[in-house]
């Protein structure tokens, strides 16, 4: 008979109305229903769910998601390398999920069936869904936006793992110079602050100084960015706000 919404919701973390929402737009209709007409939702239904999930984490919009589960040279294992690829971008907070996917992948292989719980542990206790409209109508409608999502997609696994290997460079050297004692004035807070800006321009969007400004208030004001700041050194998030104030001024003024 297959899973009840109330049940699919359970394993996946998202609301009954975010399924329900699904079914009205044709995303994801549920295989079967009962005789008193309720939805029951299948083994299939299951993974095109988690394949909408890990895309919408992604920050895609519903109907590029429809349109890439839809797609009829596609199959699940090359959706699954897809999704493998860009989740590897992911900082540490996100590296449960790209073992997800290849917890997948392998179970695919090997013919395993994974549990409904284990096809959606990977997003822990919170939806997707939430995150992924907070991007679109904070930034959505920005040509830095669309710029990041489009370079994001040609990424490969092997240019995520760079890019994650010079963030950690970085926060390394940043928590150092705090260490030391160097004040956000100084010549080589400023260059390490610049280093952050030449970053963003190299794997996302341009980013302007001015640009740079208002996400160095973002990283303070924004709990989740705070923490990830912080996370490399009590105090970094406020320190490296201040370097990015200090460095746009330098070439600015």
């Amino acid at each position: 008979m297959g899973y009840s919404v109330g049940q699919v919701a359970g394993f996946a973390g998202v609301t009954v109305r975010t399924l329900h929402h699904y079914d009205e737009i044709g995303l994801l209709v549920p295989g079967e229903r009962s005789h008193a007409g309720h939805r029951r939702y299948g083994d299939e239904d299951l993974d095109r769910l988690q394949r909408i999930l890990f895309y919408r984490e992604l920050g895609f919009p519903l109907d590029e998601v429809a349109a890439l589960l839809d797609d009829p040279d596609a199959d699940p294992r090359a959706h699954l390398r897809r999704q493998h690829d860009l989740l590897t971008a992911r900082i540490e907070k996100l590296q449960k999920m790209a073992a997800a996917v290849e917890h997948a992948m392998e179970a695919r292989t090997m013919g395993i069936n994974l549990t409904p719980e284990e096809r959606f542990e990977v997003f822990g206790d919170k939806d997707p869904e939430r995150y992924a409209e907070e991007a679109e109508q904070r930034w959505g409608g920005t040509e830095a936006y669309a710029e990041s999502q489009r370079r994001a997609a040609r990424y490969t696994k092997d240019d995520w793992k760079r890019m994650q290997a010079e963030v950690a460079d970085w926060g390394e050297r940043y928590g150092a110079l705090m260490a030391a004692g160097d004040p956000p004035t100084s010549r080589a807070a400023m260059d390490m602050a610049e280093e952050h800006r030449q970053h963003i321009c190299g794997w996302f969007y341009d980013c302007p100084y001015e640009t740079h400004l208002g996400l160095a208030e973002m990283y303070v004001t924004d709990e989740r960015f705070k923490a990830f700041y912080d996370s490399l050194g009590p105090g970094l998030a406020e320190h490296l706000r201040d370097a990015i104030r200090a460095n746009a001024a330098r070439h600015t003024s």
